[in-house]
C-alpha cells in the first residue's frame, strides 16, 4: 500500500487515495498504452520532475481525470481532489490519429517487454539501443520541446536500468547508452541556454563513458563541453576541453578526431589568436584521413560529424578573423549550400541558421549590407520552438558586427529585426 505521508503534488495525493502502490499504478499506466518507470513516476509525485512527453501527459489525464498541470501543482490538503477511476483495462483508444494509436501501442510493447525480464536479453537490449539511436538521429532536426521528454525519460529507464541487477556482458553497453544520452541532454541544456546544467550532464556522461571504456563517446564528450564553453563566452575552456579529448580521438580514429580540432579552431578564432586557429583547421582537414565509423558514429545524427558540420565550424571560426575573410566568405557559401537539402541525413536546422549568419558576417565585412539581410533572413524566419541557444548567439554575433561595422545607421532596420529576433528564444518546454 502507498505510505501515509504529507504528498508533495495532487499526483502523491490521488495515488495515495487510491491505495496503491507505485508499481501497480505503472503497471495499470502501461495497460492504458503509456511507458514510464517506477523512478520516474515517483519523481514526478514528489515534485522533483516536471518534464514528460504528450504521450505521458495524456494517459496521466486518462488515469486521474485531470491536465498534468494540475497534477502536479503542490497539493495544499484544503483542496483534496476526487479520484477519478481509470478507464477499464481494454478500453476502447479514440484519438482520432491511426499514427497516434500506433505509437502508443508501440510503446505499451516497449514497455511489457523491458518488465518482463528480471535481466535484459538480446530483443531488449537492442530496445534501448534502438530507442537511444532514435533521439540521436532526431535531435539536430527537429525542434527540442518535441523530443525532450523522450530524451529524458530514455535516460531515467538506462539509469533505472543501471540501478537494477543486469548481467556483466551488459553492463558497458548500458554505461555506453548512459554517456550518450547524458551527452545529448547536455546538448539540450545548451540549447535551452543553461550552462551549468549542460556541463553536469556532461560530467556524468563522462563517467558513463569511463565505465564502459569508450575512447570514442570520451572524445564525444569533451567536444561537447568545448561546445557548451563556446557558446558560454568561455573560449579558454573550450580550447582546453578540446585539446582534453585530442588523445582520446586519435584511439578511436572516429569523426570526434574532425570534431575536436575544428571545434578548438574556432575558440582560437574567438581569442583573435588567428596561427592557432587555423593550424587547427589544418588538423581537422587531415583527421579524416584515419577516420573509421565507431560505434558512436553509428548511431548517427548528432553522435556523429560530418563534413558539412566541418564547413559550417570552419565558417563560424574564419568570421572572426579580418585577415581571413575571403576564405570564411568561401566556406560560408559551401555551408550555406551544404544544408539547402533538408532531407540529407546530415541536415540540422541550427547548423544551416550558424552557416548562413557566418555568411551575413563575412558580407558586413565586404560592406554588402542588402546581401547580409538576405543571408540572415532564412534564420530571423525561424520559428521560437528552432531559436535555440547557438542559434540565438549566431543572431547576436551578426547585430556585433553591424555595430562594428561603422554601417550601423544603413542597416537599422536589420538591427532591429535581430534584437526583436533574439528576444523570444526558446525557453521552456511546452505542456
Amino acid at each position: 500500500m502507498a505510505g501515509r505521508y504529507t504528498p508533495k503534488t495532487v499526483l502523491a495525493h490521488l495515488i495515495q487515495r487510491r491505495n496503491q502502490t507505485y508499481s501497480e499504478i505503472v503497471a495499470e499506466f502501461v495497460e492504458l498504452g503509456g511507458t514510464i518507470t517506477e523512478r520516474h513516476l515517483r519523481r514526478l509525485a514528489s515534485g522533483e520532475r516536471a518534464g514528460t512527453t504528450p504521450q505521458t501527459r495524456r494517459t496521466l489525464q486518462r488515469m486521474f481525470g485531470k491536465p498534468v498541470e494540475e497534477l502536479l501543482a503542490p497539493y495544499v490538503p484544503e483542496q483534496a481532489a476526487q479520484v477519478v477511476p481509470a478507464p477499464a483495462a481494454g478500453g476502447r483508444i479514440t484519438t482520432g490519429n491511426e499514427m497516434e494509436v500506433l505509437d502508443m501501442a508501440a510503446s505499451r510493447a516497449r514497455a511489457f517487454a523491458l518488465a518482463a525480464q528480471t535481466g535484459l536479453g538480446s530483443e531488449a537490449m537492442e530496445q534501448v539501443y534502438d530507442d537511444v539511436r532514435h533521439v540521436a538521429k532526431a535531435y539536430p532536426q527537429r525542434p527540442l520541446p518535441e523530443i525532450l521528454g523522450q530524451l529524458v525519460e530514455t535516460q531515467d529507464l538506462v539509469f533505472a536500468l543501471l540501478e537494477s541487477r543486469q548481467r556483466p556482458e551488459h553492463l558497458r553497453q548500458l554505461y555506453f547508452l548512459g554517456g550518450v544520452t547524458g551527452g545529448l541532454l547536455a546538448k539540450a541544456s545548451h540549447d535551452l541556454g543553461n550552462p551549468h546544467a549542460a556541463l553536469t550532464q556532461a560530467r556524468t556522461a563522462f563517467l558513463c563513458a569511463d565505465n564502459a571504456d569508450h575512447h570514442g563517446l570520451r572524445a564525444w564528450v569533451r567536444g561537447l563541453q568545448s561546445l557548451v564553453s563556446y557558446w558560454a563566452g568561455n573560449p579558454h575552456d573550450s580550447v582546453r576541453y578540446a585539446q582534453l579529448g585530442a588523445g582520446y580521438a586519435e584511439q578511436a580514429n572516429s569523426t570526434t578526431g574532425v570534431w575536436l580540432p575544428v571545434s578548438e579552431a574556432r575558440a582560437w578564432a574567438a581569442l583573435g589568436n588567428a596561427d592557432a586557429a587555423r593550424a587547427a583547421l589544418v588538423r581537422a582537414e587531415n583527421a579524416w584521413g584515419t577516420v573509421q565509423a565507431d560505434e558512436l558514429d553509428e548511431m548517427g545524427g548528432l553522435c556523429t560529424f560530418g563534413r558539412n558540420r566541418q564547413l559550417y565550424y570552419a565558417a563560424d571560426a574564419l568570421a572572426w578573423l579580418p585577415g581571413e575573410r575571403e576564405t570564411a566568405e568561401q566556406y560560408s557559401r559551401q555551408a550555406v549550400d551544404a544544408y539547402n537539402d533538408q532531407s540529407h541525413p546530415e541536415w540540422a536546422f541550427g547548423d544551416a541558421a550558424g552557416s548562413h549568419a557566418a555568411m551575413a558576417i563575412t558580407r558586413i565585412a565586404s560592406g554588402e549590407l542588402e546581401g547580409a539581410a538576405d543571408a540572415l533572413a532564412p534564420v530571423l524566419g525561424l520559428p521560437a520552438e528552432r531559436r535555440i541557444n547557438g542559434v540565438v548567439h549566431s543572431a547576436r554575433r551578426v547585430h556585433q558586427a553591424l555595430r562594428q561595422s561603422g554601417h550601423g545607421d544603413d542597416a537599422r532596420e536589420l538591427q532591429e529585426e535581430i534584437e526583436m529576433f533574439t528576444r523570444t528564444p526558446m525557453q521552456t518546454f511546452p505542456r
